[in-house]
C-alpha cells in the first residue's frame, strides 16, 4: 500500500520514538511505503525540502507559527495549513497514487486535503481522534459559543463535522470517546467510529537499585522519599491551579516528593508558587535530556496524570504510556468525564480522584505510600504489552483496507 499520513508534528525520521512514528514504521515492516506531510514553523527559518529514507519519504512545507505563540496567530495558521498541505501534495507527490490516508486531531483543519486525496485517488481514509476540538477549547474557556468568540466556535464546529464525515473510519482513544462523539453527532455511524487507543513499542525499561539512586543523586532527588513524577505539558487543560493547591496540601509531608518536568502557558504559576512558597518537596523542571528523562521517570515511583476539572470531553493522556512503560504505578487527578481513571483503577495499576477536590488527593497519597507500587508497576506494564502494543493498532487500521 501507499500511504499518506497527515501531522502538524515536526518529524526529520520515521525511526526515532513517538506515537506516531511506532505506528507508521509497522506499516513499513509490512511491505508498505509512508508519505508523511510533516510540516515546520516558519520560526525555524528553513525552506521547504524533502527527506527520503528507508520505506519513507517526508515532506516538510513551512507553515506559520503554531506553538508558543498567541492564540491569534496559532489560528491564523490552523486555518491556513490545508491549503499548504494540498499544495505540497501537488508540488511533490503528484505521481503517488494513495490507498490510505491517514490524519489526526488537533488541528481539524485536514478536511480539504483528506477531501482531495479521498476524490483523486479513491483512498481510505481514517482519523485518528485524539483531541475533540472546539468544545475542548470551550469548556477551559479559550473559547465561547456566543459573541464574537461564538463566530469562532461555530466556524471549527462546522469544520470539525466536515473532517468526521469525509473519515471512512474514526478511531477514539477509549470507550468514553467513542460514547461522547456518537452522543455529539447524530448523523455519524456507529459502524464508522472503533477504540483505536494511543499505542507504543513495549521496550526494556528496567533500572537496577544502584541506577536509580545514581539517576535521582544526579538531579537531588531523595533516596529516601516515595517520589511522584508529572512529566509533560503545563497548560490549561491540566488545570495547573489544581496541582499547585495540591502541593500546597503535602508542604509538611516528609514522606513524599513531587517532581514536575515540563513547560507550557502556565508553567510560570508552578514557577511563581515554589519561588513564595519554597517548598521543601518539590522541584520544576522545565526541561530534561531525552536519554535523562526517561531514566528519571524509571527511578521515581508514581507517575502523575492531571486533566481540568471543567472537561466535558474524555481526554485519554498518552502519557500513562510512559509510566506503564517504566513500569510505575499511575495516580491520576481528571474530571469525572474522562474514563482513563477508570481503566487505571480497574486494571489494578494505580489510583484515581476528581481534579477539584484536594482532600480526596491527600487520602489518596496515604493510600500509595501505604501501597505494594513495584506490584503495581508490574501489572501496569503487562497491562499495557496486552492492550495497548503498537502491533494491535497497526492491525486495527490496516484491517479495514486490506481486509
Amino acid at each position: 500500500m501507499q500511504i499518506l499520513f497527515l501531522t502538524i508534528s515536526d518529524y526529520d525520521s520515521l525511526y526515532s520514538d513517538g506515537l506516531y512514528t511506532n505506528l507508521l514504521r509497522q506499516f513499513i515492516y509490512h511491505g508498505d511505503y509512508v508519505y508523511i506531510i510533516s510540516p515546520v514553523e516558519r520560526r525555524e527559518g528553513k525552506k521547504p525540502h524533502i527527506i527520503k529514507e528507508k520505506g519513507a519519504t517526508i515532506v516538510k512545507p513551512v507553515i506559520g507559527n503554531m506553538q508558543k505563540n498567541s492564540f491569534l496567530e496559532k489560528g491564523i495558521s490552523v486555518v491556513t495549513i490545508e491549503k499548504i498541505i494540498i499544495d505540497s501534495i501537488k508540488r511533490y507527490l503528484y505521481n503517488v497514487k494513495f490507498d490510505l490516508v491517514i490524519y489526526t486531531t488537533p488541528p481539524i483543519t485536514f478536511y480539504k486535503a483528506v477531501k482531495y486525496i479521498k476524490n483523486r485517488d479513491g483512498a481510505k481514509t481514517y482519523l485518528l481522534l485524539k483531541d475533540i476540538f472546539p468544545q475542548n477549547a470551550v469548556d477551559i474557556g479559550l473559547i465561547k459559543k456566543s459573541g464574537l468568540r461564538g463566530i469562532l466556535y461555530l466556524y471549527f464546529r462546522k469544520k470539525e463535522k466536515q473532517l468526521y464525515k469525509i473519515s471512512d473510519y474514526i478511531g477514539c482513544m477509549s470507550d468514553a470517546n467513542v460514547k461522547y462523539l456518537l452522543e455529539n453527532n447524530r448523523e455519524l455511524s456507529p459502524k464508522t467510529i472503533e477504540v483505536c487507543p494511543n499505542c507504543t513499542e513495549p521496550k526494556n525499561m528496567n533500572m537496577s537499585v544502584e541506577e536509580k539512586r545514581v539517576m535521582r543523586q544526579k538531579y537531588r532527588i531523595p533516596q529516601d522519599r516515595v517520589v511522584f513524577v508529572y512529566g509533560g505539558n503545563l497548560g490549561k487543560p491540566q488545570g495547573i491551579d489544581f496541582l499547585i493547591d495540591c502541593l500546597k496540601s503535602q508542604e509538611e509531608n516528609r514522606e513524599v516528593f513531587f517532581l514536575i518536568v515540563g513547560s507550557g502557558t502556565d508553567y510560570w504559576k508552578l514557577d511563581s508558587y515554589i519561588k513564595m512558597n519554597h517548598p521543601s518537596n518539590v522541584k520544576l523542571m522545565s526541561k530534561m535530556p531525552k536519554e535523562d528523562y526517561d531514566k528519571m521517570i524509571g527511578s521515581c515511583d508514581i507517575g502523575m496524570v492531571f486533566l481540568d476539572y471543567r472537561f466535558t470531553i474524555p481526554n485519554f493522556p498518552c502519557r500513562i504510556l510512559s509510566y506503564m512503560q517504566a513500569k510505575i504505578p499511575i495516580f491520576a487527578c481528571t474530571d469525572p468525564n474522562s474514563d482513563v481513571g477508570k481503566v487505571i483503577v480497574e486494571g489494578g495499576f494505580g489510583w484515581w480522584c476528581e481534579s477539584n477536590n484536594v482532600e480526596i488527593f491527600k487520602e489518596t497519597v496515604k493510600k500509595i505510600c501505604n501501597s505494594d507500587i513495584g506490584s503495581m508497576g508490574e501489572v501496569g506494564n503487562r497491562y499495557l504489552i496486552c492492550h495497548y502494543h503498537v502491533a494491535d493498532a497497526y492491525n486495527i487500521i490496516s484491517s479495514k483496507v486490506k481486509g
